[in-house]
């Protein structure tokens, strides 16, 4: 199996995405965002299927397309709820390196709007804060790699993980 991919896990708001782009250009590796694959495969938005399916129908699908996303020298920027899929988990970490974005409670707070709209999976009374909590260890439990970019701009934070993966030995001599 190819393991030639570096899969981005964090909350919502941590920069999976923006910092995905940015290291897939400067690797030349393709870039993938599981959350759009998602509303591909499943044919409606994050919010629609979180507000028709509820949170564990939600997970459920979001388990199953991210256990079969099939791909090669690509940069995978994952939903923050990725973590509650076992069966995606394994699949993820099977095939790539799992890299843990994490930044502290009070950047992801600021940096979030309305949950909602962007299509967060938190469930109905839990606040932010107690969510943050509990992915927290989940994320911490799965990451081969954590990086912690507080204070450093998309250049820095792609530096940063380019050389955490290198000191790791994962990754192609591509870094």
């Amino acid at each position: 199996m190819n393991k030639n991919n570096i899969i981005l896990i964090g909350m919502p708001g941590c920069g999976k995405s923006t910092v995905g782009v940015v290291l897939a250009k400067t690797l030349g590796f393709r870039f993938a965002d599981s959350d759009l694959i998602i509303q591909e495969t499943d044919g409606r938005l994050l919010s629609e299927i979180i507000a028709q399916e509820g949170i564990d129908g939600f997970n459920k699908i979001e388990n199953e397309v991210n256990a079969s996303i099939d791909v090669k020298n690509t940069v995978v920027a994952t939903g923050g709820s990725v973590v509650y899929g076992k069966d995606a988990m394994r699949h993820l970490s099977d095939i790539g390196t799992i890299v843990y974005i994490r930044l502290p409670y009070k950047v992801i707070r600021k940096r979030l709007g309305d949950l909602k709209k962007r299509g967060v999976a938190i469930r109905e009374g839990q606040t932010l804060r107690e969510l943050y909590d509990e992915r927290s260890v989940l994320y911490e439990h799965y990451a081969d790699i954590i990086i912690e970019p507080d204070g450093k701009n998309i250049p820095e934070t792609v530096r940063l993980i380019r050389k955490k993966l290198k000191d790791s030995g994962k990754r192609s001599k591509k870094l």
